[in-house]
């Protein structure tokens, strides 16, 4: 098992004991040793086969033992069992947004509830408001976490849904039977989350493909098993739907079942004005008295071919939204889309140096494996205690480490040195100007008050904004897509702020922020406000998240002038000392 799933576990055996009310000496000796170990720069591995695990600073005899068991064998007994001594509710209480271990150990204590169904009925009876710590607003609270809970269960990460999709659209398209296979829906559209995966098929010989796709490994329930259709779920609870058509109707199905159902409504009735029935059937002229007069299918083979015999250029999935993409296709304005290839390099990411679980020399082996030219770092500030947040001292240190890493030559890709600076509450930096002033740019962002009103939220992200080091605002909303709404902000006074001052606002590419929304990007972007996709990477394989960052960029109409990460080394550099 490698380090970072050491500390996973050693993290989640300190929440687990927290809820049992273990000896808090305990608890932190796991917390503190987890936390040790993240930040350890050196090769768990090599530091185990020498035997110098428990010569380190804060990890214990007994920690000694449970990460070397776990990094040979990968399993821990005491693990297993303490996790099935605990009462499944109440793991899952952890994932309401404010519940820690020890709050969700207080309401069991106080009110015997084991389940979340338990405690919504405690919430709303007034028996949690009751509880010394907690009151009326912490119960709202936590009633607000379960209803988004709720909300979304039903809903997953792009690229969670992506993964799962990937394999099976392979599969299909590897059936002799098989002639065209897609996947459709939101996952086609780069949604950033899916609901479920629909996959639609061009087959002759249905029957076959039913039976591989319901008898797929992983599938844990078919609910559908029909000639032409079938539905089965998996572990994680995403749906899967297939379905077969004959060869003339796959562009139709395609396009139907991709959507969305506002984009869907007007090229129906663009059908209708040009005197056609448009349906996921096929495409057929209407007479005078609106009866069917003939089929025109066979004619078209393609979504290419639709869009273009209704009079419009081709419209990629990702716009289709009924955001006015029809009338831009119809003048033919639609925008050349940024790709993923046009991707130069990525900001925003983090080391060992903080909360990240890679070196320098590793994130930039990674950004080489990638085809990056350039990588930029930026750890947390000291606010951010939780992450192990630099210092300024520490700041000026890494900086010295980065220059002297460029200078050696052991890799082609060029490190920016940068950092990822709190915004504190009154909107003031976390670090000092002459430390600002060493990097080469700095990300701002809010990790603390989120509760702060709008007004005040928004005056102390514009104050850091009219920062002359400010060079990025990072996820300007501190959402977390499926657990955690944004916090109230005016972000039309934020891009206001962020033009004037020639600051770039991110798109935070973790697959669980991607923050600023897609929807705001179009008219932003055509105000003149500069983007940069930055993964938020805190390992390596966390570089490729830059590609859902690609994603939200496509489906905000953006091409690659307006992204800063399509220019060369030189060209960023320019941009960091210029701003323009």
């Amino acid at each position: 098992m490698n380090k970072a799933d050491i500390v996973d576990i050693l993290e989640d055996i300190a929440v687990l004991l927290e809820l049992k009310g273990e000896n808090p000496f305990k608890i932190r000796a796991y917390s503190g040793g987890a936390r040790v170990l993240d930040t350890m720069e050196e090769d768990l591995g090599a530091i185990i086969e020498a035997g110098e695990l428990g010569s380190i600073k804060g990890i214990g005899s007994a920690l000694v033992d449970k990460i070397e068991t776990l990094h040979s064998t990968g399993e821990l007994e005491y693990y297993t069992k303490l996790r099935e001594s605990v009462a499944p509710g109440l793991i899952e209480m952890l994932d309401i947004p404010g519940l820690g271990g020890k709050k969700v150990k207080k309401l069991h204590d106080e009110l015997k509830v084991e389940s979340i169904d338990a405690l919504k009925a405690a919430c709303e009876s007034g028996e949690v408001a009751a509880i010394k710590g907690f009151g009326p607003k912490s119960a709202e609270k936590i009633l607000s976490g379960i209803a988004n809970r709720a909300a979304y269960a039903m809903r997953h990460h792009w690229w969670t849904a992506r993964e799962v999709a990937m394999p099976i659209l392979e599969g299909l398209r590897a059936l002799s039977q098989v002639e065209r296979a897609e996947a459709a829906g939101s996952l086609r559209r780069l949604r950033e989350t899916v609901g479920d995966l629909d996959f639609i098929v061009s087959s002759s010989e249905p029957q076959p493909v039913m039976d591989w796709f319901v008898g797929q490994p992983g599938v844990t329930e078919v609910t559908a098993h029909g000639a032409t259709k079938s539905s089965v779920r998996f572990e994680g609870g995403l749906q899967a739907d297939l379905r077969v058509v004959p060869a003339e109707q796959f562009a139709f199905a395609l396009h139907h079942f991709t959507g969305s159902k506002e984009h869907n409504v007007a090229m129906r009735q663009r059908a209708l004005a040009r005197g056609y029935s448009l349906s996921e059937w096929g495409l057929a002229e209407k007479s005078e008295n609106g009866n069917l007069k003939s089929e025109i299918s066979d004619s078209i083979r393609s979504e290419c071919e639709l869009f273009e015999f209704l009079g419009l250029a081709e419209i990629a999935p990702e716009l289709r939204e009924g955001l006015g993409e029809l009338e831009s296709a119809e003048s033919k304005a639609l925008p050349q889309l940024i790709e993923a290839k046009d991707i130069r390099g990525v900001f925003h990411n983090h080391t060992t140096a903080s909360d990240g679980r890679a070196s320098i020399e590793e994130m930039a082996g990674a950004a080489e494996s990638l085809g990056f030219e350039y990588l930029g770092l930026a750890d947390h500030s000291k606010a951010s205690f939780q992450a192990n947040g630099l210092s300024d001292e520490r700041v000026l240190k890494q900086v010295e480490q980065i220059r002297a890493f460029n200078e050696s030559g052991e890799s082609p890709v060029h490190v920016f040195s940068g950092i990822e600076c709190d915004i504190l509450p009154d909107g003031s930096l976390d670090l000092e100007d002459a430390t600002l002033d060493a990097l080469d740019y700095a990300v701002m962002s809010v990790h603390s008050s989120f509760s702060q009103s709008e007004e005040e939220m928004t005056a102390r992200v514009i104050r850091a904004i009219e920062h002359p080091a400010t060079m990025m605002l990072g996820h300007p909303t501190g959402r977390i897509l499926l657990r955690r709404e944004p916090y109230k902000i005016d972000l039309q006074k934020v891009i206001d702020a962020a033009i004037a001052n020639k600051v770039i606002i991110e798109i935070n590419a973790n697959p669980h922020r991607l923050d600023m929304d897609w929807r705001l990007w179009r008219r932003a972007a055509e105000r003149g406000l500069m983007c940069a996709i930055n993964p938020d990477a805190h390992d390596t394989t966390g570089l490729r998240y830059f590609e859902a960052g690609v994603n939200v960029a496509r489906k905000g109409w953006l091409t690659a002038r307006h992204v800063l990460n399509t220019r060369g080394a030189t060209g960023v550099a320019k941009w960091f000392a210029d701003r323009e």
